[in-house]
């Protein structure tokens, strides 16, 4: 039985053709918006695949993505699907430098960019050989720089073929997820599709059952109703919404996607579009909502919402409860899982600064000592690990992929960066990465559980932890904090006195830095970089 993305979600259209599966909506204001039905998602892909095909891209090659949000991203996804070329994210905030190295990395035959990213795309193509083929979505400025044989989106759309028509395909078909950012440059995840749909999709069951052949998909869908509206709220290009996406199609169910993330009109799509599950990334993203619906947004008709779940970051306990006190029947879900491993659990209820970041995981993942992968005693600190269903490894790094992924006992095994225990229960306490660990006085401290307890004082809005040098105990412990609107100005003092309530001695923060506002990436991920050389800067 072989289980392929672009063939799944055709035996989804043909089951559900006049369903809607996606709606979009443009920049805040405008009120522009798109729908399409799934038949017409599938044959808008269809237009891409063969506009491709016709241009000389072949099967296997890499089509970059540089694009905002919008209906034409999930088009060009399936229209790479469609002709088996593989899709390859790109994050919209890189510059020049950056992007010359991930279009080499990724090995780019083709780019589609919307047309704001003109001049980056011009500056980085000359030095970037493989690069070939250009399709920009939207209409360029006047003073845009030229650039060879690019196409225009809109000319394929109105041109191209909306039939299918295509060869065979195999599971074996390649999806890459470049992730990185925090640390290092990214690097890219090479799935099979096969692997991907049974782990980063959930094997499109609803249940949590996999389904035991492709067809069984459509059977499920068409068997179902609708009524289920999915809401990915970070950028498509962080693998976690397009997979998002996708796992709403597997459902045969409505996709709801903004430009951009405004709360004040991600609360409006709630009520309009009568959202029922949202995703999101962390606290960044969660409590200016908290924020619009105190204030603006104050009486938005939410009833339609039964979930809201974060990846990538974890919803802290404080803003959990502000949430919930706002939306009571909405269940929070922190989601744990990774680029490299897909879904790997979710966490307890009683998670939180005191206990820590404890999840039940799924079967397939363990808490491994990552010299001899076995799995450590209860108490013990080793590294999360998954078998089964996981990536190939690291495009073009065998010496990373070497370091993550590994063979034992006839399975395929990955090692993830987080460090953690085991209870007797079986529940993992994530501790955090082992690459973001603080080595202070002999003591390890991980950064996640200390912003933690920080985000429980009042008059802290969001904070990040990172490690700066001293002489005497080889690192500190530093938060960088950002305080609420009209909050008082706490002490170094106050901090810590906090913090000793959820907090060993140790891992208390020896430095406080106040600051207008904490840098994330766009889809709410810390960017401890920045944190760790704002730290240093103030400790001089």
């Amino acid at each position: 039985m072989e289980y392929n993305l672009a063939d799944l979600f055709e035996s989804v259209v043909d089951v559900v053709p006049d369903r809607e599966a996606l709606v979009y909506i443009d920049h805040p204001g405008t009120g522009a918006e798109r729908r399409l039905t799934y038949a017409e998602l599938d044959a808008a892909a269809n237009r891409v695949a063969h506009h491709l095909i016709d241009s000389g891209i072949r099967p296997g090659e890499h089509l970059g993505l540089h694009l905002y949000n919008g209906i034409e991203y999930l088009q060009t996804v399936l229209g790479c699907l469609k002709a088996r070329i593989v899709p390859v994210n790109v994050n919209y905030r890189y510059v020049e430098e950056e992007l010359v190295y991930l279009y080499r990395d990724a090995d780019l035959a083709a780019l589609v960019f919307d047309t704001e990213f003109t001049e980056r795309v011009a500056a980085a193509m000359p030095r970037t050989s493989a690069l070939r083929h250009l399709v920009r979505v939207g209409a360029p400025a006047s003073d845009a720089p030229v650039l060879p044989t690019v196409v225009d989106f809109a000319d394929i759309e109105a041109s191209g073929s909306s039939e299918r028509g295509f060869p065979p395909r195999s599971p074996d078909d390649q999806f890459i997820i470049y992730t990185g950012g925090t640390t290092g440059m990214p690097k890219g995840v090479m799935w099979r599709q096969e692997d991907l749909f049974f782990s980063g999709l959930g094997g499109g069951a609803p249940t949590g059952e996999p389904v035991k052949t492709p067809e069984e998909l459509a059977e499920r869908v068409a068997a179902g109703g609708e009524g289920i509206t999915f809401f990915p709220t970070p950028p498509l290009m962080h693998g976690t919404s397009t997979l998002t996406a996708f796992i709403g199609f597997n459902f045969g169910q409505r996709i709801v996607i903004h430009r951009k993330f405004v709360p004040e009109e991600v609360l409006r799509t709630i009520e309009k579009e009568k959202v029922t599950s949202m995703s999101l990334v962390g606290d960044a993203m969660l409590r200016p909502l908290i924020d619009a619906l105190n204030g603006p947004m104050k009486g938005t008709d939410t009833s339609s919402m039964f979930s809201v779940s974060s990846s990538g970051a974890i919803m802290s306990e404080t803003v959990r409860a502000q949430f919930q006190a706002l939306i009571p029947n909405v269940t929070l879900l922190n989601n744990f899982g990774s680029s490299e491993s897909g879904f790997n659990g979710t966490a307890t209820d009683d998670s939180g600064p005191d206990r820590g970041f404890r999840i039940r995981v799924n079967s397939r993942t363990q808490v491994v000592d990552p010299t001899t992968y076995e799995p450590v005693p209860v108490g013990e600190v080793g590294r999360v690990a998954q078998r089964g269903h996981v990536p190939l490894g690291y495009y073009n790094d065998p010496r990373k992929t070497a370091e993550t992924f590994f063979e034992k006992d006839g399975a395929r095994w990955v090692l993830l960066g987080d460090m953690a225990t085991v209870d007797e229960e079986g529940v993992v306490t994530v501790l955090g990465r082992g690459s973001q660990c603080i080595n202070t006085g002999g003591e390890k401290v991980y950064p996640e559980e200390v912003e933690q307890a920080l985000k429980s004082h009042p008059d802290v809005y969001d904070a990040l932890v990172a490690g700066v040098p001293d002489e005497k105990w080889g690192n500190h412990v530093a938060a960088v904090v950002q305080l609420r609107t009209g909050a008082g100005q706490p002490s170094l003092d106050d901090i810590q006195n906090h913090c000793r309530t959820h907090l060993a001695g140790y891992k208390i923060p020896r430095q406080l830095v106040i600051t207008d506002s904490i840098q994330r990436s766009p889809s709410g991920k810390a960017d401890y970089r920045w944190a760790r050389s704002v730290a240093a800067e103030a400790a001089r």
